[in-house]
């Protein structure tokens, strides 16, 4: 049908009303590829931990732990920087092949910590993580200022992390958990604002894979928010 055909179903569609359709379409399609992760991510590690073979294969290997983190970054960086490059059915294959590693890897965080404190912290950043989405999907304000505020926060947050790992001082330590929950608390509220213009100035025919990468940006705001509020809420096994 020619795309300025007038029918009885379109004859009262604005531009505006159609562009709002659109945009809706596409964060619905975002947000079911980020649960959906979430729920693979979950379901892995779930697996991992009751089986002490998993267990001793992942953990009692460092090259293969090291390899599986690689990997991870591997598969972060090439969908987001080729995800137009990519058939939507690869990207999405890319996005479940990473969910699935990093339940794997984060398994430790189970064996670790208590269920109790776990699934507390999950309420917590589940909470935290809907809220800061639905206003950043709603506000009329512009977040382009905070966005790189925290992007800038992210940087001093990843060096902190490294010096962090060679010098164990408590003091730096909490320094780096306020920080990075300050840091991805921002991050959610502006990338959950700025895939309402990714909906808007994407084509057609590459919604379906941008719907994924805008999944993953989500996927791991939410991730690093319960890790950093995990150290606060978590309680370690005895």
């Amino acid at each position: 049908m020619d795309r300025f055909e007038m029918t009885p179903s379109t004859a009262f569609q604005t531009p505006l009303a159609i562009g709002a359709e659109k945009v809706t379409a596409f964060l619905r399609q975002v947000y079911g590829w980020m649960f959906a992760g979430l729920g693979i991510t979950a379901g892995v590690a779930f697996v991992v931990t009751g089986s002490p073979t998993l267990t001793r294969a992942i953990f009692g290997n460092p090259i293969l732990f090291i390899v599986m983190i690689v990997a991870e970054l591997g598969l972060v960086v090439g969908l987001s920087a080729r995800v137009d490059k990519m058939a939507p059915r690869t990207a999405a294959i890319l996005f479940v092949a990473y969910s699935a590693l990093n339940g794997a890897t984060l398994s430790v965080i189970l064996l670790t910590f208590t269920g109790a404190s776990v699934a507390t912290t999950f309420l917590v950043a589940a909470g935290m993580f809907g809220a800061l989405a639905v206003y950043g999907t709603t506000t009329r304000r512009s977040l382009a200022g905070i966005g790189q505020f925290v992007f800038m926060g992210l940087i001093g947050l990843v060096i902190a992390m490294v010096v962090g790992f060679f010098w164990k001082a408590p003091a730096l330590q909490f320094v780096i958990s306020v920080v990075g929950v300050l840091v991805f608390t921002g991050l959610t509220a502006w990338d959950a604002q700025s895939l309402k213009t990714m909906a808007a100035v994407t084509p057609d025919n590459r919604i379906a894979g941008r719907a994924i990468v805008g999944a993953l940006r989500l996927y791991l705001d939410f991730i690093n928010l319960f890790l950093f509020l995990l150290r606060f809420l978590g309680a370690r096994r005895d």
